[in-house]
């Protein structure tokens, strides 16, 4: 019920504030998080936007309009605006209007509930040309045959028009390939509650909706072991794709770790080794390969025809490169999991994601795991630096992409660094950053290991065993480190500079140090900027996703002035 003493304020147009110095400010805000995206986040008025995808993704989870209107109305301090709920009926209905289903042979079988959208639809000159008329009909609804290969991008520009397919078409089996979870007695680790949850989610009793979308999941709460657990819910061939070769050998070591499949069943296709079994493990990167950057031909798009695969696991989904999505829009009669800790994509192709992966089908609170000791308790910090007088003039008459670099590159924040290193001495510390003459200028002055995006694999995989085995306890890494990174023992992390105003990496960042700790289970996130600059100003947008999350960013002011 409305009441002054709630947190949030909804608006018209479909703006929702929320305060933060509010009791019910952490309930409200993860229920927000159900519906709507984070925009803005300052220290006491945070501003969400419920968004057409926010909305589907929400109903597609099973929440119905009505519940959310509730929830809406629960924490409103004001009665809510009418058109606001009409709206939100409007555009929730949506979804499910456009539903797809078997039909005999090559066809599929596209119809709709409701007679204005079929005009619409039959009007649209891109979705028309892929659509046959059905002299036959489909009872009481207008319907059209699909041939097969169009379920995908039916799919596709029917979310970009704003009637999101229900998909009830089903999916391929593919091969059978049998394994087992090894007991906890053999393996040392278990099942957690939230990971059942999340793929009994996904799978949705073997029912024709289950079997593809997303599960949002916090870096370190263990979305491998989730992959892991689909597929042994399946038991079918499976192709794993991930952003990088580490990545791979880190799924690799984790199904050796916790399954039966014998190590001659799992392939790795990558730049380095290109072999497949039934378990195949492949990067974005050598998908995406291209012998001519004009060439439109994709050589090693072959790899997702090479099996019979029944389940694809697309490992940090939000990094989904724009020529897989063209893939994927091929191959919509196989089961498809998205493994990722934020769907925040700075592209903005979340759309694709939702129609072409699946919409979200499990999410859980980044603040929630922590509480219940599964992720460590992370202090984030934001230290601003000054820029030296001479900097300053060169700061005033550069570009904005220039006086960004200035200010990322701004030499005080050495003097940051090495006052952090003092106060974490013993810890196991990673630095991240962005640029390589900033990075490798100050890994030879402090005499820290350093990683970048040259470095050979078997480089890679030695500081990172040195770092796992406690023999160097400080490394330095470029944006390499940024996902996909198996460094359980980091428990701090220090980023002297970013990619802009990226929320994506900013979480992904964090995530590098939030394994839960033995001991005192608590993590330190430090980012250095510029103050009174562009970086500054780049990183309250950074920060906006994990201030969603509930973490809060204390600011420090380091006022040594620089020379």
């Amino acid at each position: 019920m409305p009441d002054l003493a709630n947190p949030v304020i909804v608006q018209s147009d479909l703006t929702v504030l929320l305060e933060v110095d509010n009791p019910l400010f952490p309930e409200a805000r993860d229920a927000l998080a159900r519906f709507a995206e984070l925009e803005k986040s300052p220290e006491h008025i945070h501003t969400y936007r419920i968004s057409n995808i926010s909305l589907w993704n929400a109903v597609a989870s099973g929440l119905t309009p009505d519940e959310l209107i509730v929830l809406l109305d629960k924490y409103s301090k004001f009665p809510l605006p009418e058109g606001l709920l009409a709206n939100i009926k409007d555009i929730s209905s949506r979804y499910g209007k456009m539903v797809i289903a078997p039909a005999e042979g090559e066809w599929l079988r596209l119809y709709s509930v409701d007679d204005t959208v079929a005009r619409y639809v039959s009007a649209h000159p891109k979705i028309s040309q892929l659509l046959c008329h059905d002299a036959e009909g489909f009872g009481q609804y207008v319907s059209w045959l699909v041939d097969k290969k169009y379920r995908g991008e039916i799919k596709r520009l029917l979310t970009q028009f704003g009637y999101p397919v229900k998909d009830l078409v089903g999916y391929e089996p593919g091969d059978a390939y049998h394994f087992h979870l090894k007991p906890e007695s053999e393996s040392g680790f278990t099942v957690r509650k939230y990971q059942e949850l999340a793929v009994e989610n996904f799978y949705k009793g073997g029912s024709v909706e289950g079997g593809c979308g997303v599960v949002v999941m916090p870096c370190g709460s263990g979305k491998t072991i989730i992959g892991i657990c689909a597929m042994a819910k399946l038991q079918t061939c499976t192709l794993v794709l991930s952003a990088n070769i580490t990545a791979l050998r880190q799924w690799r070591q984790e199904l050796l770790d916790k399954t039966d499949i014998p190590p001659e069943d799992i392939a790795e296709y990558s730049g380095q080794v290109k072999k497949i079994a039934p378990i195949t493990l492949a990067t974005y990167q050598i998908l995406t390969y291209h012998p001519e950057k004009s060439s439109d031909d994709f050589p090693h798009f072959k790899l997702f025809r090479q099996r019979n695969w029944g389940l694809i696991i697309y490992d940090e989904v939000h990094l989904l490169p724009a020529p897989v999505f063209r893939i994927t829009s091929d191959i919509q009669a196989r089961r498809r999991l998205g493994l990722t800790a934020t769907l925040v994509r700075e592209d903005g192709k979340e759309g694709d994601v939702f129609s072409l992966v699946g919409p979200k089908r499990y999410d859980v609170p980044w603040k929630e795991l922590e509480t219940q000791q599964w992720l460590a308790a992370a202090k984030c910090t934001e230290i601003r630096v000054p820029l030296s007088l001479e900097s300053q003039c060169d700061y005033a008459v550069a570009s904005d992409r220039v006086r960004f670099r200035i200010a990322s590159e701004n030499p005080a924040k050495t003097a940051v660094v090495k006052q952090l290193l003092k106060r974490h001495k013993g810890s196991h510390i990673l630095i991240i950053g962005q640029y390589i003459g900033q990075l490798t200028k100050l890994s030879k002055e402090l005499k820290i290991p350093l990683l970048t995006g040259s470095a050979t694999q078997e480089k890679r995989d030695r500081y990172y065993g040195m770092f796992k085995k406690g023999e160097i306890d400080v490394l330095m890494v470029s944006k390499i480190g940024n996902i996909a990174v198996d460094l359980p023992d980091a428990n701090v992390a220090i980023q002297i500079s970013g990619t802009f105003g990226s929320r994506q990496e900013e979480a992904q960042r964090l995530g590098r140090i939030l394994r839960p700790k033995p001991g005192p289970n608590s993590a330190y996130f430090y980012t250095i900027v510029t103050q009174n600059s562009m970086e500054q100003d780049f990183a309250l947008n950074r920060q906006m996703f994990l201030t969603e999350q509930g973490y809060e960013y204390r600011i420090e002011r380091f006022n040594q002035q620089p020379q």
